[in-house]
């Protein structure tokens, strides 16, 4: 048997940075903030959905392919949960739920997503996520 050491125990600096990261998306996606969610993430940025890989070389269309496939009546987004699963010096893979929800505090479906957060360049920032959501 194998001896695994606590990852994000050991990289607890690194996983709050990884947190820190997806607290500033999720900001910037409920401001529609272009900017501050292009710094959020890291491009070319890749989103495995569906056995499809979708990639995003540059910024540009990325919050308005959010606002295509988080349907009609997405208010706000909100994280359910973030559990760090695995982290090193300049990566961290977290298991997520977030839930989309309508202006009225409805909720319009909740998703679970691995997401792998970055350092490149000392900027920490998300890079691929494989996701459930639509």
């Amino acid at each position: 048997m194998a001896v695994r050491m606590n990852e994000p125990a050991q990289h607890a600096a690194e996983v709050r940075e990884a947190i820190a990261a997806l607290e500033r998306h999720m900001s910037a996606l409920n401001a529609r903030d272009r900017a501050g969610l292009a710094a959020a993430l890291h491009f070319p940025h890749f989103r495995l959905t569906g056995g499809r890989m979708k990639v995003w070389e540059r910024p540009n269309s990325y919050l308005d392919d959010f606002f295509a496939r988080a349907g009609e009546g997405w208010h706000h987004s909100a994280w359910d949960f973030m559990t760090p699963i695995a982290a090193g010096p300049d990566k961290v893979h977290l298991d997520v739920q977030f839930t989309r929800y309508r202006e009225d505090g409805s909720s319009l479906g909740a998703y679970r997503s691995l997401w792998v957060v970055t350092r490149l360049n000392g900027v920490w920032a998300t890079q691929l996520r494989s996701s459930y959501a639509a």
